[in-house]
């Protein structure tokens, strides 16, 4: 999720290549291509903020390697962190396409996919965990 807050997520070119929309985690960019100038910004903080608390669940659900129950749980919080910012990237991206160039799609980019990137090592830590758990509880089970 840190991928998601460091680069950038959307970006789209309007038809004559002049203005480029740029959205990244932290703002909704209108930058000129000829000069590279941001010729107007509007600030979306709530994706970044979004990206940095899943960022945090994971890191503290790593540091809950004794408590498998609340481990998973927390993941579970995560994982739908992660939806909730996938959606709003989503709704956000279009409706920046459709006051910028609605007749070309923009393209989404590293930022976007990292988020993927995320879920599914969420999903891969959720199995371990489950397995390792059944593990623990069928050894009881022997003794």
């Amino acid at each position: 999720m840190i991928l998601v807050v460091t680069f950038p997520i959307w970006q789209q070119v309007n038809p004559d290549q002049s203005q480029m929309l740029t959205l990244t985690a932290w703002s909704l960019d209108k930058i000129d291509t000829q000069t590279q100038e941001v010729i107007q910004s509007d600030g979306n903080i709530y994706l970044g903020v979004l990206a940095l608390v899943a960022a945090v669940l994971a890191l503290f659900s790593l540091t809950q390697y004794k408590n498998r129950t609340k481990q998973m749980f927390i993941n579970m919080i995560n994982s739908i962190v992660m939806v909730v910012t996938l959606a709003l990237i989503i709704w956000t991206s279009h409706q920046a396409n459709a006051s910028f160039n609605p007749e070309v799609n923009g393209a989404f980019v590293v930022g976007f996919w990292a988020i993927f990137g995320g879920m599914i090592m969420n999903l891969l830590a959720n199995r371990f965990i489950r397995k390792d758990e059944m593990l623990v509880r069928s050894v009881d089970r022997i003794r």
